[in-house]
This record gives C-alpha cells, sequence and structure tokens, in this order.
C-alpha cells in the first residue's frame, strides 16, 4: 500500500499533526518554545537515525511517547549553542 510518503519532507507532513499534539501537551508543561522541527530533529538525531523498516504507526508512538525533559533539554541546549555563536560573532567586530 502505497501512502504517498516519496522524501523526508512528506514524511514530515505526514508526522505533522502527531507533533502538533505534542506541542499542545507541551504547553500545558509551560514549554512553549518548542517547535515541530525541534521534535523532528530530536527524533531523527537520537532514535531513528540506526532505525530500518520503522512503520509510520511507531514513528507516530515515538513523537506522542517523547520525554518531555529530555526533549526541553535538547531544545534548551540547542539555543545556548545558538546564543554562543551570535556572542562569538559579536566579539569578533
Amino acid at each position: 500500500m502505497d501512502f504517498g510518503i516519496n522524501s523526508s519532507l512528506d514524511l514530515y507532513k505526514r508526522l505533522t499533526p502527531a507533533m502538533n499534539c505534542k506541542i499542545r501537551e507541551l504547553k500545558k508543561y509551560k514549554i512553549n518554545y518548542v517547535k515541530n522541527e525541534d521534535i523532528w530533529n530530536y527524533l531523527m538525531a537520537n532514535k531513528w537515525k540506526d532505525e530500518k523498516g520503522i512503520s509510520l504507526a511507531e514513528m507516530v508512538d515515538d513523537i506522542l511517547n517523547l520525554d518531555n525533559n529530555k526533549l526541553d533539554f535538547y531544545v534548551k541546549e540547542k539555543i545556548n549553542k545558538s546564543r554562543d555563536v551570535e556572542l562569538e560573532e559579536v566579539e569578533t567586530l
């Protein structure tokens, strides 16, 4: 059965409703800065990078059951690294 998934972008679009649901859950815990791409990037780097033949249902399950604290830490680290780069750029001027 063809689900119309031919690329990473197609897969991202198919998983967007699950990511939106996770975002709503995070907002209940006052975690308002996480975006869909943060969830995607976290799972691509930490859960799905070595997976072969993972189903769409398993990916949705991974999104919905993603540990909020781990995701929060990941995003905060990304934000801090981005700020460090910006500071370095300002200091070199």
